[in-house]
C-alpha cells in the first residue's frame, strides 16, 4: 500500500531531480481521448488499481482526464462510500498501527471512485504519475503530479495506486470481484492465438472490404465479420408438419 509509507513510493530515490513531463494544468486543457500503450508485442501486459479518495473525488473529471491523457485506459470505474469493516479489509495490512483508526474514518467519510487501469507497466508508470505518498512532500519534490495538485498533507492526498502486482491483483478483485485479471497472453502465444482463431477470417473480411468499398467501412466491416464468423451457432431447421384441420 501506499499510504504513510515512504518507501513504497518506489520512484522517490530516482525520480526527485528528474523534469516532470507536462504540467497538469496543461493536461487537463489537452483532448480527453484515450490512447492505448502497447508493448512490443502489441497487447496490455498490466493493469493497476486507482482510488480517488474522499477528499478529491469532486475532482474526479480532472483526475481521469489526466490519467486518459497520459496513456491509461479505463476498463473499469465505480464509485463506491465503503464501510468501516469493508475498508478495515482493503487496508488489512495496516491494522494496528496508530494512524489505521483515522485512515478508517477519512475512507468511509464520503464517496470514492475506484477504478481499473490498463497500459505498459501500469503500476509504476501510474505511481510516478501521482507523486510521493505526502502530498506535501510531493508539492516540493514533484509538483506536477496528481498528489501535489489535489492533495493536502499525508492522510488527505487524492488518490491511491497499487504497489505491486500481487496488491494489484488483491485490490482490483476487491473492487471488481467479477473483474478477470490473468496475464494477457504476449509474443508467439498471442501470435499464435490470432493465427489459429482471428486472422483467416479477418483477412477475407478485409479483401472483400477492399472490393466494396462501402460508404461505412466500418459498420459494412463489423456486419461481414459477424456473417463470416467461422464460430457462431448453427440452427439445423426443423420441418413442423402442418395439422389437417
Amino acid at each position: 500500500m501506499d499510504l504513510f509509507t515512504s518507501q513504497s513510493y518506489d520512484s522517490d530515490n530516482d525520480q526527485t531531480n528528474q523534469q516532470p513531463q507536462s504540467g497538469l494544468e496543461e493536461t487537463l486543457r489537452s483532448n480527453h481521448s484515450s490512447r492505448m500503450d502497447f508493448n512490443k508485442n502489441g497487447i496490455f501486459v498490466e493493469r493497476a488499481l486507482a482510488l480517488i479518495k474522499p477528499d478529491a473525488v469532486n475532482k474526479a473529471d480532472d483526475i481521469e482526464a489526466i490519467i486518459l491523457n497520459h496513456g491509461f485506459s479505463i476498463l473499469q470505474k465505480r464509485r463506491v462510500t465503503l464501510t468501516a469493516e469493508q475498508c478495515s479489509d482493503f487496508y488489512s495490512e495496516h491494522y494496528g498501527k496508530k494512524f489505521f483508526p483515522s485512515l478508517v474514518a477519512f475512507m468511509t467519510s464520503g464517496p470514492i471512485v475506484a477504478m481499473v487501469l490498463s497500459k505498459e507497466n501500469a503500476i509504476q508508470q501510474w505511481r510516478e504519475l501521482i507523486g510521493p505518498t505526502n502530498s506535501t512532500v510531493a508539492k516540493e519534490t514533484h509538483p506536477d503530479s496528481i498528489r501535489a495538485f489535489f492533495g493536502s498533507n499525508e492522510q488527505k492526498n487524492a488518490v491511491h495506486g497499487s504497489d505491486s502486482v500481487v496488491s494489484a491483483e488483491r485490490e482490483i478483485r476487491f473492487f471488481f470481484p467479477n473483474c478477470i485479471v490473468e496475464p494477457i497472453p504476449v509474443g508467439q502465444p498471442a501470435k499464435d492465438y490470432l493465427e489459429q482463431n482471428v486472422n483467416r477470417t479477418l483477412i477475407k473480411a478485409l479483401t472483400a472490404l477492399c472490393k466494396e468499398k462501402p460508404k461505412d467501412p466500418v459498420i459494412w466491416l463489423a456486419d461481414k465479420l459477424m456473417e463470416m464468423n467461422p464460430y457462431k451457432p448453427k440452427l439445423s431447421q426443423i420441418e413442423v408438419p402442418l395439422s389437417s384441420d
